[in-house]
């Protein structure tokens, strides 16, 4: 929950910001404990709250557009990881 409030509080800046990608990083961290994410699996992982409405609809709770936010904040992370 808390994780989640962090992101859309920057959720209108961009994905890319400094803000963003420290939350984004924490977030990677987070979902690791849980299992192992490659860096494409966390990419899809971020298409895949925007593409099923429950993951949308859940993440969006806590502010609109957030999904959408995250999804592209995790594409950013997952892309600058790999250089």
């Amino acid at each position: 929950d808390v994780l989640y409030k962090q992101l859309a509080a920057v959720r209108h800046e961009s994905p890319d910001s400094a803000d963003a990608r420290g939350l984004i990083k924490k977030w990677y961290d987070y979902i690791n404990q849980f299992g192992q994410y490659t860096l494409e699996a966390f990419k899809g992982l971020g298409q895949m709250y925007v593409d099923d409405e429950r993951f949308k609809k859940n993440i969006d709770q806590y502010g609109e557009g957030l999904a959408e936010f995250m999804r592209d904040a995790m594409a950013i992370f997952a892309d600058s990881q790999k250089e």
